[in-house]
Protein backbone atom coordinates (compact mmCIF):
# COMPACT_ATOMS: atom_id res chain seq x y z
CA UNK A 1 0.00 0.00 0.00
CA UNK A 2 1.40 3.38 -1.01
CA UNK A 3 2.34 5.80 1.76
CA UNK A 4 2.02 8.75 -0.63
CA UNK A 5 -0.79 11.18 0.06
CA UNK A 6 -2.62 14.09 -1.60
CA UNK A 7 -2.81 17.16 0.62
CA UNK A 8 -4.66 20.48 0.48
CA UNK A 9 -3.61 23.46 2.60
CA UNK A 10 -5.20 26.92 2.38
CA UNK A 11 -2.88 29.73 3.51
CA UNK A 12 -5.48 32.40 2.70
CA UNK A 13 -9.00 32.63 1.29
CA UNK A 14 -10.66 29.93 3.41
CA UNK A 15 -12.77 31.52 6.12
CA UNK A 16 -12.46 34.94 4.48
CA UNK A 17 -13.14 36.53 1.09
CA UNK A 18 -9.84 37.72 -0.33
CA UNK A 19 -6.11 36.90 -0.03
CA UNK A 20 -6.46 33.54 -1.79
CA UNK A 21 -3.53 31.11 -1.57
CA UNK A 22 -3.99 27.32 -1.71
CA UNK A 23 -1.30 24.64 -1.60
CA UNK A 24 -1.67 21.15 -3.08
CA UNK A 25 0.90 18.44 -2.50
CA UNK A 26 1.51 14.81 -3.37
CA UNK A 27 4.11 12.36 -2.09
CA UNK A 28 5.36 10.80 1.16
CA UNK A 29 4.41 12.66 4.34
CA UNK A 30 6.70 15.65 4.83
CA UNK A 31 8.26 15.19 1.39
CA UNK A 32 5.30 16.05 -0.85
CA UNK A 33 5.99 17.95 -4.07
CA UNK A 34 3.92 21.13 -3.91
CA UNK A 35 1.93 23.44 -6.20
CA UNK A 36 0.52 26.83 -5.17
CA UNK A 37 -2.81 27.98 -6.59
CA UNK A 38 -3.21 31.77 -6.55
CA UNK A 39 -1.41 34.33 -4.42
CA UNK A 40 -3.71 37.27 -3.73
CA UNK A 41 -4.20 40.25 -1.49
CA UNK A 42 -6.93 41.75 0.61
CA UNK A 43 -7.31 45.44 1.30
CA UNK A 44 -6.77 47.39 4.53
CA UNK A 45 -9.22 49.64 6.36
CA UNK A 46 -8.66 52.59 8.64
CA UNK A 47 -10.27 50.87 11.63
CA UNK A 48 -8.01 47.82 11.87
CA UNK A 49 -5.01 48.46 9.59
CA UNK A 50 -4.43 52.24 9.35
CA UNK A 51 -1.70 53.24 6.93
CA UNK A 52 -1.20 49.74 5.52
CA UNK A 53 -1.20 49.55 1.71
CA UNK A 54 -1.92 45.85 1.11
CA UNK A 55 -2.47 42.69 3.15
CA UNK A 56 -1.00 39.41 1.91
CA UNK A 57 -0.90 35.84 3.20
CA UNK A 58 1.88 34.76 5.52
CA UNK A 59 3.71 32.24 3.35
CA UNK A 60 6.38 31.30 5.93
CA UNK A 61 5.42 27.61 5.74
CA UNK A 62 5.81 27.66 1.97
CA UNK A 63 9.07 29.66 2.02
CA UNK A 64 10.61 27.02 4.28
CA UNK A 65 9.66 24.37 1.70
CA UNK A 66 10.35 26.37 -1.47
CA UNK A 67 12.73 23.62 -2.66
CA UNK A 68 9.67 21.34 -2.92
CA UNK A 69 7.49 23.88 -4.78
CA UNK A 70 7.03 23.03 -8.47
CA UNK A 71 5.19 26.14 -9.60
CA UNK A 72 2.34 28.62 -9.15
CA UNK A 73 -0.94 28.53 -11.08
CA UNK A 74 -3.17 31.63 -11.19
CA UNK A 75 -6.87 31.00 -11.83
CA UNK A 76 -7.71 34.57 -12.91
CA UNK A 77 -6.64 38.18 -12.74
CA UNK A 78 -8.56 39.60 -9.77
CA UNK A 79 -6.32 41.19 -7.14
CA UNK A 80 -7.46 38.78 -4.42
CA UNK A 81 -5.97 35.98 -6.55
CA UNK A 82 -2.99 37.62 -8.29
CA UNK A 83 -2.14 40.74 -6.28
CA UNK A 84 0.67 39.32 -4.12
CA UNK A 85 2.54 37.46 -6.87
CA UNK A 86 5.16 40.13 -7.50
CA UNK A 87 5.46 41.14 -3.83
CA UNK A 88 6.24 37.62 -2.60
CA UNK A 89 7.83 36.08 -5.69
CA UNK A 90 11.42 36.47 -4.45
CA UNK A 91 10.70 34.00 -1.63
CA UNK A 92 9.42 31.31 -4.00
CA UNK A 93 11.24 31.82 -7.32
CA UNK A 94 9.36 29.19 -9.35
CA UNK A 95 7.55 29.37 -12.71
CA UNK A 96 4.13 31.05 -12.76
CA UNK A 97 1.42 29.71 -15.08
CA UNK A 98 -1.78 31.39 -16.31
CA UNK A 99 -3.92 31.89 -19.38
CA UNK A 100 -3.03 34.74 -21.74
CA UNK A 101 -5.04 37.61 -20.23
CA UNK A 102 -4.07 36.74 -16.64
CA UNK A 103 -0.46 36.15 -17.67
CA UNK A 104 -0.41 39.62 -19.27
CA UNK A 105 -1.48 41.18 -15.96
CA UNK A 106 1.02 39.06 -14.00
CA UNK A 107 3.93 40.05 -16.26
CA UNK A 108 3.13 43.73 -15.79
CA UNK A 109 3.19 43.25 -12.01
CA UNK A 110 6.44 41.29 -12.13
CA UNK A 111 8.13 43.90 -14.31
CA UNK A 112 7.03 46.76 -12.04
CA UNK A 113 8.55 44.90 -9.06
CA UNK A 114 11.85 44.25 -10.84
CA UNK A 115 11.29 40.54 -11.52
CA UNK A 116 11.82 38.89 -14.88
CA UNK A 117 8.40 38.74 -16.62
CA UNK A 118 9.64 35.69 -18.55
CA UNK A 119 9.02 33.70 -15.35
CA UNK A 120 5.29 33.95 -16.20
CA UNK A 121 4.26 31.28 -18.72
CA UNK A 122 1.09 31.38 -20.82
CA UNK A 123 -0.91 28.16 -20.92
CA UNK A 124 -3.74 27.23 -23.26
CA UNK A 125 -7.19 26.17 -22.16
CA UNK A 126 -8.19 22.58 -21.39
CA UNK A 127 -7.47 19.92 -22.59
CA UNK A 128 -3.87 21.19 -22.64
CA UNK A 129 -2.09 20.30 -19.39
CA UNK A 130 1.18 21.29 -17.73
CA UNK A 131 3.31 18.63 -16.02
CA UNK A 132 4.64 19.76 -12.64
CA UNK A 133 6.27 16.98 -10.61
CA UNK A 134 3.58 14.41 -9.83
CA UNK A 135 0.84 16.71 -11.11
CA UNK A 136 -0.69 17.35 -14.52
CA UNK A 137 -2.67 20.60 -14.39
CA UNK A 138 -5.09 22.01 -16.94
CA UNK A 139 -7.13 25.22 -16.94
CA UNK A 140 -10.80 24.65 -17.83
CA UNK A 141 -12.65 27.84 -18.87
CA UNK A 142 -15.21 29.20 -16.40
CA UNK A 143 -17.44 32.28 -16.64
CA UNK A 144 -16.68 35.02 -14.11
CA UNK A 145 -16.58 38.82 -13.97
CA UNK A 146 -13.12 38.95 -15.59
CA UNK A 147 -11.91 37.39 -18.84
CA UNK A 148 -10.33 33.93 -18.99
CA UNK A 149 -11.15 32.80 -15.49
CA UNK A 150 -10.41 29.10 -15.20
CA UNK A 151 -10.96 26.16 -12.92
CA UNK A 152 -7.90 23.97 -12.43
CA UNK A 153 -8.11 20.28 -13.23
CA UNK A 154 -5.34 18.83 -11.05
CA UNK A 155 -4.42 15.20 -11.74
CA UNK A 156 -2.20 13.18 -9.43
CA UNK A 157 -1.73 9.45 -8.73
CA UNK A 158 -4.38 9.91 -6.00
CA UNK A 159 -7.04 11.06 -8.46
CA UNK A 160 -8.44 14.21 -10.02
CA UNK A 161 -9.11 17.41 -8.09
CA UNK A 162 -11.15 20.28 -9.54
CA UNK A 163 -10.31 23.67 -8.01
CA UNK A 164 -13.02 25.96 -9.38
CA UNK A 165 -11.49 29.36 -8.70
CA UNK A 166 -14.22 32.02 -8.88
CA UNK A 167 -17.02 31.16 -11.27
CA UNK A 168 -20.64 31.52 -12.30
CA UNK A 169 -22.86 29.55 -14.67
CA UNK A 170 -23.38 31.90 -17.62
CA UNK A 171 -24.34 30.61 -21.07
CA UNK A 172 -23.76 34.05 -22.62
CA UNK A 173 -21.18 36.12 -20.69
CA UNK A 174 -20.65 38.56 -23.64
CA UNK A 175 -16.85 38.53 -23.14
CA UNK A 176 -15.06 35.25 -22.47
CA UNK A 177 -16.20 31.65 -22.65
CA UNK A 178 -19.65 30.43 -21.58
CA UNK A 179 -20.08 27.67 -19.03
CA UNK A 180 -19.78 24.37 -20.94
CA UNK A 181 -21.61 21.49 -19.22
CA UNK A 182 -20.51 18.99 -21.89
CA UNK A 183 -16.84 19.75 -21.24
CA UNK A 184 -17.37 19.34 -17.51
CA UNK A 185 -19.24 16.06 -17.95
CA UNK A 186 -16.25 14.78 -19.94
CA UNK A 187 -13.82 15.98 -17.24
CA UNK A 188 -15.89 14.20 -14.57
CA UNK A 189 -16.62 10.95 -16.39
CA UNK A 190 -13.75 8.97 -14.82
CA UNK A 191 -14.46 10.37 -11.33
CA UNK A 192 -13.56 13.44 -9.30
CA UNK A 193 -11.68 12.72 -6.08
CA UNK A 194 -12.27 16.22 -4.67
CA UNK A 195 -14.09 19.40 -5.67
CA UNK A 196 -12.63 22.53 -4.04
CA UNK A 197 -15.32 25.07 -4.76
CA UNK A 198 -16.20 28.80 -4.65
CA UNK A 199 -18.72 29.51 -1.85
CA UNK A 200 -19.25 33.29 -2.13
CA UNK A 201 -22.94 33.31 -3.10
CA UNK A 202 -24.05 30.09 -1.43
CA UNK A 203 -26.83 31.89 0.48
CA UNK A 204 -28.47 33.29 -2.68
CA UNK A 205 -31.48 31.06 -3.29
CA UNK A 206 -32.23 31.86 -6.96
CA UNK A 207 -30.17 30.75 -9.98
CA UNK A 208 -27.57 33.28 -11.10
CA UNK A 209 -28.33 35.69 -13.95
CA UNK A 210 -26.42 36.21 -17.19
CA UNK A 211 -24.34 39.23 -18.13
CA UNK A 212 -26.39 39.31 -21.36
CA UNK A 213 -29.48 40.47 -19.41
CA UNK A 214 -27.99 43.92 -18.72
CA UNK A 215 -27.37 45.81 -22.01
CA UNK A 216 -31.00 46.59 -22.80
CA UNK A 217 -31.78 48.11 -19.38
CA UNK A 218 -28.49 50.04 -19.19
CA UNK A 219 -29.00 51.46 -22.69
CA UNK A 220 -32.54 52.54 -21.77
CA UNK A 221 -31.27 54.27 -18.60
CA UNK A 222 -28.58 56.19 -20.49
CA UNK A 223 -30.91 57.16 -23.35
CA UNK A 224 -33.45 58.70 -20.97
CA UNK A 225 -30.83 60.66 -19.00
CA UNK A 226 -30.78 64.42 -19.61
CA UNK A 227 -27.30 65.57 -18.57
CA UNK A 228 -23.89 63.96 -18.45
CA UNK A 229 -23.88 60.23 -17.63
CA UNK A 230 -21.17 58.48 -15.60
CA UNK A 231 -20.91 54.87 -14.48
CA UNK A 232 -18.50 52.84 -12.39
CA UNK A 233 -17.82 49.13 -12.19
CA UNK A 234 -14.86 46.88 -11.39
CA UNK A 235 -12.16 47.73 -13.94
CA UNK A 236 -11.46 44.02 -14.35
CA UNK A 237 -15.06 43.33 -15.40
CA UNK A 238 -14.20 43.88 -19.04
CA UNK A 239 -17.56 42.56 -20.26
CA UNK A 240 -19.39 45.13 -18.12
CA UNK A 241 -17.10 47.96 -19.22
CA UNK A 242 -17.84 47.01 -22.84
CA UNK A 243 -21.60 46.87 -22.10
CA UNK A 244 -21.47 50.33 -20.51
CA UNK A 245 -19.47 51.77 -23.39
CA UNK A 246 -21.75 50.26 -26.04
CA UNK A 247 -24.82 51.51 -24.17
CA UNK A 248 -23.31 54.99 -24.10
CA UNK A 249 -22.65 54.94 -27.83
CA UNK A 250 -26.19 53.70 -28.57
CA UNK A 251 -27.49 56.58 -26.45
CA UNK A 252 -25.56 59.02 -28.68
CA UNK A 253 -22.74 59.70 -26.22
CA UNK A 254 -18.97 59.95 -26.56
CA UNK A 255 -17.22 57.63 -24.07
CA UNK A 256 -14.31 58.53 -21.76
CA UNK A 257 -12.42 55.97 -19.66
CA UNK A 258 -11.23 57.50 -16.38
CA UNK A 259 -8.73 55.79 -14.09
CA UNK A 260 -5.42 54.03 -14.72
CA UNK A 261 -6.75 50.57 -13.80
CA UNK A 262 -9.62 50.91 -16.28
CA UNK A 263 -7.30 51.74 -19.16
CA UNK A 264 -4.81 49.03 -18.14
CA UNK A 265 -7.47 46.30 -18.07
CA UNK A 266 -8.92 47.27 -21.46
CA UNK A 267 -5.41 47.39 -22.97
CA UNK A 268 -4.61 43.92 -21.59
CA UNK A 269 -7.91 42.53 -22.90
CA UNK A 270 -7.32 43.96 -26.38
CA UNK A 271 -3.66 42.85 -26.47
CA UNK A 272 -4.57 39.27 -25.62
CA UNK A 273 -7.52 39.10 -27.99
CA UNK A 274 -10.24 38.51 -25.38
CA UNK A 275 -11.85 41.86 -26.18
CA UNK A 276 -12.79 42.81 -29.73
CA UNK A 277 -14.82 45.63 -31.19
CA UNK A 278 -14.54 47.84 -28.11
CA UNK A 279 -16.20 51.21 -28.88
CA UNK A 280 -13.98 54.14 -29.73
CA UNK A 281 -13.20 56.33 -26.71
CA UNK A 282 -12.05 59.91 -26.43
CA UNK A 283 -9.56 61.52 -24.06
CA UNK A 284 -10.59 63.63 -21.04
CA UNK A 285 -9.08 66.63 -22.83
CA UNK A 286 -11.24 66.11 -25.93
CA UNK A 287 -14.30 65.61 -23.71
CA UNK A 288 -14.18 69.30 -22.83
CA UNK A 289 -15.41 70.02 -26.38
CA UNK A 290 -18.38 67.62 -26.21
CA UNK A 291 -21.81 68.86 -25.00
CA UNK A 292 -22.58 67.44 -21.56
CA UNK A 293 -25.70 65.58 -22.68
CA UNK A 294 -23.59 63.78 -25.32
CA UNK A 295 -20.93 62.62 -22.88
CA UNK A 296 -20.43 59.44 -20.85
CA UNK A 297 -17.69 58.68 -18.31
CA UNK A 298 -16.71 55.17 -17.19
CA UNK A 299 -14.75 55.43 -13.95
CA UNK A 300 -12.72 53.37 -11.53
CA UNK A 301 -13.60 53.29 -7.81
CA UNK A 302 -16.85 51.33 -7.50
CA UNK A 303 -15.88 50.35 -3.93
CA UNK A 304 -15.36 53.89 -2.66
CA UNK A 305 -11.56 53.93 -3.00
CA UNK A 306 -10.51 57.44 -2.01
CA UNK A 307 -7.92 57.97 -4.76
CA UNK A 308 -9.94 56.46 -7.62
CA UNK A 309 -11.70 58.51 -10.28
CA UNK A 310 -15.20 58.14 -8.77
CA UNK A 311 -14.16 59.53 -5.38
CA UNK A 312 -12.28 62.41 -7.00
CA UNK A 313 -15.32 63.33 -9.09
CA UNK A 314 -17.41 63.24 -5.90
CA UNK A 315 -14.97 65.67 -4.28
CA UNK A 316 -14.93 68.09 -7.24
CA UNK A 317 -12.97 67.47 -10.45
CA UNK A 318 -10.97 64.71 -12.11
CA UNK A 319 -8.85 65.31 -15.22
CA UNK A 320 -10.72 68.56 -15.79
CA UNK A 321 -14.15 66.90 -15.73
CA UNK A 322 -16.87 67.48 -13.14
CA UNK A 323 -20.45 66.41 -12.43
CA UNK A 324 -23.25 68.91 -11.96
CA UNK A 325 -26.91 69.07 -10.98
CA UNK A 326 -29.07 66.89 -13.21
CA UNK A 327 -26.28 64.48 -14.17
CA UNK A 328 -26.64 60.72 -13.65
CA UNK A 329 -24.17 58.39 -11.91
CA UNK A 330 -24.61 54.59 -12.08
CA UNK A 331 -22.99 52.07 -9.75
CA UNK A 332 -23.00 48.98 -12.01
CA UNK A 333 -21.47 46.89 -9.24
CA UNK A 334 -22.12 45.27 -5.90
CA UNK A 335 -20.62 46.85 -2.81
CA UNK A 336 -18.27 44.36 -1.17
CA UNK A 337 -19.02 43.97 2.57
CA UNK A 338 -16.77 46.35 4.49
CA UNK A 339 -16.78 49.03 1.79
CA UNK A 340 -20.24 50.40 2.51
CA UNK A 341 -19.07 53.53 4.34
CA UNK A 342 -16.84 54.68 1.50
CA UNK A 343 -19.54 54.11 -1.12
CA UNK A 344 -22.24 55.85 0.93
CA UNK A 345 -19.93 58.82 1.48
CA UNK A 346 -19.53 59.19 -2.29
CA UNK A 347 -23.27 58.83 -2.91
CA UNK A 348 -23.97 61.60 -0.41
CA UNK A 349 -21.33 63.85 -1.98
CA UNK A 350 -22.95 63.36 -5.38
CA UNK A 351 -26.37 64.02 -3.83
CA UNK A 352 -25.13 67.35 -2.47
CA UNK A 353 -24.13 68.28 -6.03
CA UNK A 354 -27.62 67.42 -7.30
CA UNK A 355 -26.39 64.33 -9.17
CA UNK A 356 -28.88 61.44 -9.42
CA UNK A 357 -27.28 58.17 -8.25
CA UNK A 358 -28.55 54.75 -9.36
CA UNK A 359 -27.23 51.58 -7.69
CA UNK A 360 -27.71 47.83 -8.25
CA UNK A 361 -30.56 47.44 -5.72
CA UNK A 362 -33.09 46.99 -8.54
CA UNK A 363 -31.08 44.13 -10.06
CA UNK A 364 -31.36 45.78 -13.49
CA UNK A 365 -27.79 47.05 -13.81
CA UNK A 366 -25.54 44.42 -12.21
CA UNK A 367 -25.20 40.64 -12.03
CA UNK A 368 -22.81 38.77 -9.76
CA UNK A 369 -19.74 36.92 -10.99
CA UNK A 370 -20.23 34.09 -8.48
CA UNK A 371 -22.44 31.01 -8.58
CA UNK A 372 -25.55 31.10 -6.38
CA UNK A 373 -26.78 28.23 -4.19
CA UNK A 374 -28.78 26.42 -6.91
CA UNK A 375 -25.84 26.79 -9.33
CA UNK A 376 -23.47 25.18 -6.81
CA UNK A 377 -25.88 22.26 -6.44
CA UNK A 378 -25.95 21.92 -10.23
CA UNK A 379 -22.14 21.71 -10.27
CA UNK A 380 -22.18 19.08 -7.50
CA UNK A 381 -24.65 17.05 -9.57
CA UNK A 382 -22.62 17.43 -12.77
CA UNK A 383 -19.21 16.54 -11.29
CA UNK A 384 -20.30 14.00 -8.64
CA UNK A 385 -17.16 14.46 -6.50
CA UNK A 386 -16.21 11.97 -3.80
CA UNK A 387 -15.13 14.88 -1.54
CA UNK A 388 -16.32 18.51 -1.36
CA UNK A 389 -14.12 21.23 0.15
CA UNK A 390 -15.79 24.67 0.14
CA UNK A 391 -13.42 27.63 -0.25
CA UNK A 392 -13.50 31.35 -1.09
CA UNK A 393 -15.91 32.43 1.61
CA UNK A 394 -16.30 33.42 5.22
CA UNK A 395 -16.85 30.61 7.73
CA UNK A 396 -20.64 30.87 7.43
CA UNK A 397 -20.38 30.42 3.65
CA UNK A 398 -18.12 27.39 3.97
CA UNK A 399 -20.42 25.79 6.55
CA UNK A 400 -23.54 26.29 4.42
CA UNK A 401 -21.80 24.98 1.31
CA UNK A 402 -20.57 21.88 3.18
CA UNK A 403 -24.13 21.33 4.38
CA UNK A 404 -25.35 21.31 0.76
CA UNK A 405 -22.77 18.64 -0.04
CA UNK A 406 -23.58 16.49 2.96
CA UNK A 407 -27.29 16.58 2.08
CA UNK A 408 -26.42 14.99 -1.28
CA UNK A 409 -24.19 12.34 0.31
CA UNK A 410 -20.86 13.98 -0.57
CA UNK A 411 -18.16 13.75 2.11
CA UNK A 412 -17.70 17.45 2.94
CA UNK A 413 -15.50 19.41 5.34
CA UNK A 414 -15.26 23.00 6.53
CA UNK A 415 -11.58 23.82 6.01
CA UNK A 416 -10.14 27.15 7.15
CA UNK A 417 -6.69 28.68 6.72
CA UNK A 418 -3.97 26.52 8.24
CA UNK A 419 -5.87 23.20 8.15
CA UNK A 420 -3.86 20.67 6.19
CA UNK A 421 -6.22 18.06 4.75
CA UNK A 422 -5.46 14.59 3.43
CA UNK A 423 -7.69 14.08 0.37
CA UNK A 424 -6.42 10.60 -0.45
CA UNK A 425 -9.23 8.45 0.97
CA UNK A 426 -13.01 8.39 0.82
CA UNK A 427 -13.35 11.33 3.22
CA UNK A 428 -11.12 14.32 3.99
CA UNK A 429 -8.99 14.10 7.15
CA UNK A 430 -7.18 16.85 9.08
CA UNK A 431 -3.52 15.83 9.27
CA UNK A 432 -1.87 18.96 10.65
CA UNK A 433 -2.48 22.54 11.74
CA UNK A 434 -0.17 25.16 10.22
CA UNK A 435 0.26 28.60 11.78
CA UNK A 436 -1.01 31.16 9.27
CA UNK A 437 -1.32 34.91 9.44
CA UNK A 438 -1.00 38.07 7.43
CA UNK A 439 1.84 40.05 5.90
CA UNK A 440 1.41 43.80 5.63
CA UNK A 441 2.86 45.92 2.84
CA UNK A 442 3.41 49.30 4.47
CA UNK A 443 5.05 51.71 2.03
CA UNK A 444 8.04 49.73 0.76
CA UNK A 445 8.36 47.50 3.85
CA UNK A 446 6.73 44.15 4.62
CA UNK A 447 6.12 42.91 8.15
CA UNK A 448 3.91 40.48 10.00
CA UNK A 449 0.54 41.29 11.50
CA UNK A 450 1.87 40.22 14.91
CA UNK A 451 4.90 42.53 14.84
CA UNK A 452 3.02 45.19 16.82
CA UNK A 453 3.56 48.08 14.40
CA UNK A 454 -0.08 48.51 13.40
CA UNK A 455 -1.17 47.87 16.99
CA UNK A 456 1.02 50.79 18.15
CA UNK A 457 -0.33 52.95 15.33
CA UNK A 458 -3.91 52.21 16.39
CA UNK A 459 -3.11 52.96 20.03
CA UNK A 460 -1.64 56.34 19.07
CA UNK A 461 -4.71 57.06 16.92
CA UNK A 462 -7.05 56.17 19.77
CA UNK A 463 -5.18 57.77 22.66
CA UNK A 464 -2.91 60.49 21.27
CA UNK A 465 0.80 60.88 21.92
CA UNK A 466 3.04 62.75 24.36
CA UNK A 467 6.76 63.29 23.82
CA UNK A 468 8.57 63.99 27.12
CA UNK A 469 12.11 65.43 26.97
CA UNK A 470 14.45 65.64 29.98
CA UNK A 471 18.07 66.86 30.11
CA UNK A 472 20.44 65.85 32.94
CA UNK A 473 23.86 67.43 33.62
CA UNK A 474 27.20 65.75 34.36
CA UNK A 475 26.14 65.23 37.98
CA UNK A 476 22.91 63.46 36.91
CA UNK A 477 20.85 66.41 38.05
CA UNK A 478 17.95 67.84 36.00
CA UNK A 479 19.07 70.71 33.79
CA UNK A 480 15.97 72.88 33.73
CA UNK A 481 12.42 71.51 33.70
CA UNK A 482 11.09 68.71 31.48
CA UNK A 483 8.99 69.71 28.48
CA UNK A 484 6.25 67.98 26.52
CA UNK A 485 5.03 67.94 22.93
CA UNK A 486 1.43 66.75 22.43
CA UNK A 487 -0.15 65.21 19.34
CA UNK A 488 -3.81 64.29 18.98
CA UNK A 489 -4.81 65.57 22.45
CA UNK A 490 -7.07 68.45 23.59
CA UNK A 491 -5.40 71.65 24.73
CA UNK A 492 -7.14 71.76 28.13
CA UNK A 493 -8.64 69.28 30.57
CA UNK A 494 -10.90 69.33 33.61
CA UNK A 495 -8.73 71.82 35.51
CA UNK A 496 -9.15 74.34 32.64
CA UNK A 497 -5.36 74.80 32.63
CA UNK A 498 -3.29 74.05 29.52
CA UNK A 499 -2.79 70.27 29.40
CA UNK A 500 0.87 70.60 28.41
CA UNK A 501 1.54 72.81 31.47
CA UNK A 502 -0.21 70.37 33.83
CA UNK A 503 1.88 67.47 32.52
CA UNK A 504 5.13 69.46 32.69
CA UNK A 505 4.40 70.57 36.26
CA UNK A 506 3.65 67.02 37.47
CA UNK A 507 6.76 65.66 35.73
CA UNK A 508 8.91 68.42 37.22
CA UNK A 509 7.55 67.67 40.71
CA UNK A 510 8.63 64.05 40.27
CA UNK A 511 12.13 65.03 39.09
CA UNK A 512 12.58 67.34 42.10
CA UNK A 513 11.78 64.41 44.44
CA UNK A 514 13.58 61.65 42.55
CA UNK A 515 16.52 59.98 44.29
CA UNK A 516 20.04 59.74 42.87
CA UNK A 517 19.60 56.03 42.07
CA UNK A 518 16.57 56.74 39.83
CA UNK A 519 18.23 59.72 38.13
CA UNK A 520 21.26 57.58 37.22
CA UNK A 521 19.14 54.80 35.67
CA UNK A 522 17.73 55.67 32.21
CA UNK A 523 15.32 52.75 32.15
CA UNK A 524 13.91 53.49 35.60
CA UNK A 525 13.65 57.20 34.84
CA UNK A 526 11.83 56.61 31.54
CA UNK A 527 9.43 54.17 33.20
CA UNK A 528 8.49 56.63 35.97
CA UNK A 529 8.15 59.63 33.63
CA UNK A 530 5.93 57.60 31.31
CA UNK A 531 3.73 56.45 34.22
CA UNK A 532 3.30 59.99 35.60
CA UNK A 533 2.52 61.51 32.18
CA UNK A 534 -0.17 58.88 31.55
CA UNK A 535 -1.70 59.29 35.03
CA UNK A 536 -1.71 63.10 34.81
CA UNK A 537 -3.34 62.99 31.37
CA UNK A 538 -5.95 60.52 32.61
CA UNK A 539 -6.85 62.85 35.48
CA UNK A 540 -7.24 65.77 33.08
CA UNK A 541 -8.84 64.24 29.98
CA UNK A 542 -9.86 60.67 30.88
CA UNK A 543 -7.36 59.10 28.44
CA UNK A 544 -3.94 57.54 28.87
CA UNK A 545 -1.91 58.60 25.82
CA UNK A 546 1.05 56.78 24.34
CA UNK A 547 4.20 58.36 25.80
CA UNK A 548 7.73 58.53 24.39
CA UNK A 549 10.44 59.66 26.82
CA UNK A 550 13.76 61.09 25.63
CA UNK A 551 16.47 61.36 28.32
CA UNK A 552 19.55 63.36 27.25
CA UNK A 553 22.69 63.48 29.40
CA UNK A 554 25.46 66.07 29.26
CA UNK A 555 28.81 64.26 29.20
Amino acid sequence: MSSDRLIYLPLGGAGEIGMNAYVYGYGPQGKERLVLVDLGVTFPDMDTTPGVDLIMPDITWLKERADRLEGIFITHGHEDHIGAIAHLYAHLNVPVYARAFTANLARRKMEEAGHDPANVHTVQAWPETTKLGPFAIGVAPMSHSIPESGALVIDSPAGRVVHTGDFKLDANPLVGEPFDPEMWAEIAKDGIQALVCDSTNVFSQHPGRSESELPEEITKLFSEAKGLVAATTFASNVARVKTLAEAGVKAGRSVVLLGRAMRRMIEAAVETGVLVDFPKVISPEDAANVPRDNLMLITTGSQGERRAATAQLARGKYRGLELKEGDLFLFSSKTIPGNEKGVIRIINQFSEMGVDVVDDSSGLYHVSGHANGPDLEEVHKLLKPKILIPMHGEHRHLRQHARLGEEKGIASAVVVNGMMMDLTGDAPKVTEWIETGRTYLDGTVKYGAMDGIVRDRIRMALNGHVLVTVILDEEDEPLGEPWCDLKGLPETGTSKAALVEVLEEDLNQFLMRAGAKTLRDDDKLEQELRRIARQSAFSEIGKKPEVTVVVSRMR
